[in-house]
C-alpha cells in the first residue's frame, strides 16, 4: 500500500455506482477491495488495477449469505472506509398479486437492508477507530414514487440505519453517512425508467423531459458524478460530519 493510502472497501463495485466510486477511490490513490455477487467483479478490479494502478483485490460474495460474508472477511486487511452500496432496484407494484412480485419483494428487502446490515456487522472487527462508513441510499429514500414499495422503503431504512450507526459508533470516532443520489445514468435506473414509461403509456423521452423538468439542473448524472461526494464524506475534511442523508440530484429534492 502506497504512503498515505488508505484500504478502501466497496460493496456492489463490479458496475454502476460502485464502480464509478472504486475508481474514484483508486485515482486517490488508495488501496481497494471490492466486492460483488458476480464473478465479473474480478476483471473489474484487474481493469481498475491496470489503467489507474491502484492496489485492488476482488472477492465474489451474495451479501444476504452470512456465511458467504464472514468467509469473505475472514482475512480482510483492517478497513478505513467502508463504502456499503450492494443493492437492488426493481418495481414491485401493489396490484400485481403474482408469486413473483412477492418473491422480488422480499429479495429487495433481503439485499439492501438484511444485506446492508450483514455487511456492516462482518466489516466491524476490522473497521478503523476513527474510519469512516459511507451508505447508497436513494433521493427515493427521502421521497416516494408509486410502483416501487420494497425499493423504497429499503432506502428509507438504509437512512434510518445510517442515524443509528452514527450513534453507535462515535465512541470509536466512526462516521456514518449515506449519499441519495437522483437519475444517475445505470443499468438499474435505466431499467426503472423503461418500467415507468411503459406503465404510464408514455416514450421514455417524455418521461425523461418531466423528470428533468423537474430538476434544477437538467440532464442524468454519470456515477463519475457523484463519486467525488464519497470521497469527500470518507476524508478528514469532513470530519464533522456524520449520520447525515446528503442528496445528490441536481436539484430534484431540496430538503
Amino acid at each position: 500500500m502506497n504512503p498515505g493510502s488508505r484500504h478502501v472497501l466497496v460493496t456492489g463495485a463490479s458496475r454502476g455506482i460502485g464502480r464509478g466510486v472504486a475508481e474514484a477511490f483508486a485515482r486517490e490513490g488508495h488501496a481497494l477491495t471490492l466486492l460483488a455477487d458476480d464473478e465479473s467483479v474480478h476483471s473489474v478490479a484487474a481493469q481498475i488495477a491496470r489503467e489507474i494502478g491502484a492496489e485492488v483485490e476482488a472477492r465474489c460474495c451474495d451479501i444476504t449469505d452470512a456465511d458467504a460474508l464472514a468467509r469473505a472477511f475472514n482475512d480482510i486487511r483492517p478497513i478505513d472506509v467502508l463504502i456499503s452500496n450492494a443493492g437492488i432496484e426493481l418495481p414491485t407494484p401493489l396490484d400485481d398479486g403474482s408469486a413473483e412480485t412477492h418473491r422480488r419483494f422480499a429479495r429487495i428487502i433481503d439485499v439492501n437492508v438484511t444485506g446492508t446490515w450483514q455487511v456492516m456487522r462482518a466489516a466491524l472487527p476490522h473497521l478503523m477507530d476513527g474510519g469512516s462508513v459511507v451508505v447508497t441510499a436513494s433521493i427515493w429514500g427521502r421521497t416516494a414514487v408509486p410502483g416501487f414499495s420494497a425499493y423504497v422503503a429499503s432506502k428509507h431504512a438504509l437512512i434510518g440505519l445510517t442515524r443509528t450507526w452514527s450513534r453507535e459508533l462515535a465512541a470509536r470516532g466512526i462516521r456514518v453517512n449515506a449519499v441519495c443520489p437522483g437519475w444517475v445514468r445505470t443499468e438499474a435506473s435505466m431499467a426503472s425508467l423503461d418500467w415507468m414509461a411503459e406503465q404510464e403509456g408514455r416514450s421514455v423521452g417524455e418521461l425523461l423531459a418531466e423528470i428533468e423538468a423537474g430538476q434544477s439542473l437538467p440532464g442524468l448524472m454519470e456515477p463519475d458524478d457523484i463519486a467525488g461526494l464519497y470521497v469527500y464524506l470518507a476524508s478528514s475534511a469532513a470530519h464533522g460530519l456524520t449520520g447525515q442523508a446528503i442528496p445528490v440530484d441536481r436539484g430534484e429534492v431540496m430538503a
